[in-house]
């Protein structure tokens, strides 16, 4: 099997990719960032420039992600890109979010069939850069994705990633299985499965649906536990002074980028949004850290929450929150 680390716009950056790298990343065959937004302006934001600079992500396979509808953008793009060093781009054709849906871009390009096969067209005649697709299966209705299959059909991705959600579910519901199967007895291209594995258990479950799949992305379920592949691939629950390892280095590095110790304790709420789903009996500490407004208050609550709880064990993790 090989994985996956889906990107989360603002919270797996290249600082948070690099530490876990170091802490777990044998597991990982590719890391994809979040989305790059490209503009008239043909050039990189700072953030987005910080993210993708190879110096940033010495050791690591990392895809970068565009979201765009316009053609132009899209090749200008993966020209710096390229110049950069990377072979490989995806497009984002799976963002639900409202702001991104609105200019048919990320899910709502999937509403656009006859707009996006003609971007799809004009993309791999101009470039020799191997290209991916992250997707949903609609944007309204799964029916949709018995069009949008012929469409993807008609060009060599290197990987065609799907998230078998439509953008009305957002990540609430259940992945549609069913409309996932028919994409792996439609596809012509190679077939990559994303959503809803929280746990060794559902990722056996996924399995035991689909066998003749060997590549997923995981994305919240590596983030609420960061051991998860270990423990798919049968070695021992993750340690709590690893996790305590992870986190302090994470910390370190957001207090050394940002300015002012109130962007950082906004980083790590964001982080422990989902982590806090690898301890058992939580929910008072995550109320205590979402409440924090210090560095020093946040720290103290930290030193607590590793001394005072335990690690969730695989069937106990509740994940609520993130599914």
């Amino acid at each position: 099997m090989k994985f996956y680390f889906a990107p989360l716009e603002g919270v797996t950056g290249y600082i948070y990719r690099n530490t876990y790298n170091k802490f777990f990343g044998e597991e990982i065959d590719k890391y994809f960032t979040p989305f790059i937004v490209p503009t008239m302006n043909y050039c990189f934001t700072s953030k987005e420039l910080n993210d993708i600079k190879p110096e940033h992500n010495k050791n690591i396979k990392v895809i970068p992600q565009i979201l765009t509808n316009n053609a132009d953008y899209f090749l200008s793009t993966t020209e710096k890109l390229n110049e950069f060093g990377y072979d490989e781009i995806n497009l984002n054709l799976g963002c639900p979010s409202g702001t991104v849906v609105s200019k048919f871009k990320g899910s709502g390009f999937l509403a656009k069939r006859e707009e996006l096969d003609m971007f799809l067209e004009e993309i791999f005649s101009k470039t020799n850069c191997k290209i991916s697709l992250k997707t949903r299966i609609g944007k309204d209705s799964p029916n949709e994705f018995y069009e949008l299959i012929k469409i993807f059909n008609k060009y060599p991705l290197e990987e065609l990633i799907i998230h078998p959600r439509i953008r009305q579910d957002f990540y609430k519901n259940t992945p549609n299985m069913e409309v996932f199967k028919d994409a792996i007895k439609l596809s012509k291209n190679t077939l990559v499965y994303n959503g809803d594995i929280f746990s060794v258990e559902d990722f056996k479950k996924f399995k035991s649906e689909c066998p003749s799949i060997d590549t997923v992305m995981l994305g919240r379920g590596l983030m609420a536990n960061p051991g998860l592949i270990g423990e798919i691939k049968e070695k021992s629950i993750v340690h709590k002074d690893t996790l305590r390892a992870f986190h302090d280095e994470i910390y370190a590095r957001y207090k050394e980028v940002l300015s002012g110790d109130k962007n950082a304790l906004y980083k790590m709420k964001e982080f422990w949004f989902y982590m806090i789903h690898s301890f058992e009996d939580s929910e008072k500490y995550a109320k205590r850290i979402r409440k924090s407004k210090s560095a020093a208050e946040y720290e103290g609550i930290i030193v607590s929450l590793f001394n005072e709880l335990d690690i969730s064990g695989d069937n106990e993790r509740g994940f609520s929150l993130i599914k």
